[in-house]
């Protein structure tokens, strides 16, 4: 059994509390009691930290790569050889199976090591000049330091995404992970600190969200920020960003189209759907969510998804016979009930779940509608929950207008045996990311972001490293 504590901010190498001694309750969402606590960082706190990035900053680009690399690969071990005592801090906190909050902190290990990797190869070039004697070079540098502003959905893989980018790009950070889940980031950001990060390079603060944007960003030591949450937060930001020319990732809301065709292998195509639907009882950006399915189809698909929702045994994620665990908070169980009443008192139909499980925790059934209604309001609106919508379609070119017909562009899904059709969709589709006969999304070397509504810039990739380094050229001529 693990003993949930009290977490505290990081700020120049040092664990403490805040300057104020204010503290925010942390509550387990299976149980609803509080479990903790969290220090509450105020305008003291955050000069100091952004003081400690400075001096850090100015450290860690001055070592090398192959120094950074090692202490990052060090962090990774780590976090591996913690994994138990972290995934089941995680699960008490956040609500996920503890199946699942172990892969999160084994995945998070997977991308600490691969941008340790890259930090290596940040190649400049040698540009071939028009005269003789003069050389013309493009070198990366770091950015500066960072502000990165996380979720709670996924406590771990948000700030990891976001540190291990920025730390091996050779910048410091100033990470302000979510007061609802802080432990499982602090845990992820003391393996960095046992690894042998000098001090200031990370700095670790909780708070007020909305102050403590809107004084880090403005602030002149902090050169680029990333952020990952709703697409309405993700604009004030960025405008905020843009004021400043401050560099700005934003990875922002999604409403995944899943798309399965006529000749797709159907109970494969629910079965895959169904796991990343449900995944984290759907509090997940890049889930699908509008399951757009052709007509010969559409009731044989509809019965195998229905069946996969009704076979998941909801309960605390510390339980291993859970296969979905609670919701992070009571706000989601107001929105998904609201979202279901809508869509069902428009013509959908109920076809699983739709209601809170007990009166203790925040659980609710995995649900499922057939023939939602375009108008509902969980078909306009992100729903980030344990709800799928499932609605028919008949041609190529009128699921390709539905999928592109919101504002978001996160993600996508079609399912398929035609090579021609996947080719098709592919193109069709405004997304930043699609899998064909797959879910797979999210992996440390591949790009993770979105178009339109859903944000800019990457979260994975060389595209990600990108983000935080500036491309400086060098003319040089000999005397």
């Amino acid at each position: 059994m693990v003993n949930y504590p009290n977490t505290l901010l990081l700020i120049d190498g040092k664990w403490r509390g805040g300057r104020s001694g204010r503290t925010i309750p942390v509550l387990n969402p299976a149980t609803e009691e509080t479990i903790g606590t969290v220090a509450h960082a105020d305008q003291s706190d955050l000069d100091e930290a952004l003081a400690a990035a400075d001096k850090g900053f100015k450290t860690w680009r001055a070592m090398s790569a192959l120094d950074r690399s090692k202490i990052m690969r060090k962090a990774a071990a780590l976090m591996r050889e913690r994994v138990d005592t972290i995934a089941a801090l995680m699960t008490m906190e956040q609500g996920k199976i503890l199946a699942e909050a172990r892969i999160e902190t084994l995945a998070a290990a997977d991308v600490i090591e691969w941008f340790a990797e890259e930090s290596r190869r940040a190649y400049g070039r040698l540009i071939p000049a028009r005269g003789p004697g003069i050389y013309q070079l493009a070198v990366k540098e770091p950015v500066g330091p960072v502000a990165a502003f996380t979720p709670w959905n996924f406590p771990i893989n948000q700030v990891c995404r976001k540190l291990s980018a920025a730390l091996g790009a050779g910048c410091s950070i100033i990470v302000k992970a979510p007061e609802e889940t802080p432990a499982s980031p602090a845990e992820l950001i003391r393996t960095f600190v046992d690894a042998g990060v000098p001090d200031g390079v990370v700095n670790l603060v909780f708070g007020v969200p909305a102050e403590i944007s809107e004084y880090l960003i403005p602030h002149p030591v902090i050169r680029k920020i990333s952020f990952t949450g709703s697409t309405v937060i993700g604009k004030q930001l960025a405008a905020l960003a843009g004021q400043h020319m401050k560099r700005a990732t934003m990875e922002l809301g999604g409403h995944a189209p899943a798309i399965v065709f006529n000749d797709a292998d159907v109970a494969n195509a629910a079965k895959i759907i169904s796991g990343a639907k449900y995944r984290n009882a759907g509090q997940v950006c890049i889930a699908p969510t509008r399951l757009l399915v052709q007509d010969k189809v559409y009731k044989e698909f509809v019965d195998k998804f229905a069946e996969s929702a009704k076979a998941l045994k909801i309960g605390n994620g510390l339980d291993a016979s859970s296969t979905m665990g609670s919701l992070a908070n009571p706000r989601r169980i107001t929105a998904i009930e609201s979202f279901v009443q809508d869509a069902v008192a428009k013509g959908g139909k109920l076809e699983a779940g739709g209601h809170r499980v007990g009166n203790k925790g925040y659980f609710f059934e995995a649900t499922v509608i057939s023939d939602t209604p375009k108008d509902s309001r969980a078909m306009n609106e992100e729903p980030f929950g344990p709800l799928a919508l499932i609605s028919r379609f008949s041609t190529f070119d009128e699921v390709a207008e539905e999928a592109n017909r919101l504002p978001f562009g996160l993600a996508a899904y079609a399912f398929t045996s035609s090579t021609k059709t996947a080719t098709a969709i592919g193109a069709a589709v405004e997304s930043g990311m699609i899998g064909i006969n797959n879910v797979g999304l999210g992996m440390p070397e591949n790009p993770f972001g979105g178009v339109k509504d859903s944000g800019y810039g990457s979260e994975g990739g060389i595209e990600a490293m990108e983000a935080y380094l500036n491309t400086k050229f060098i003319s040089q001529t000999g005397m």
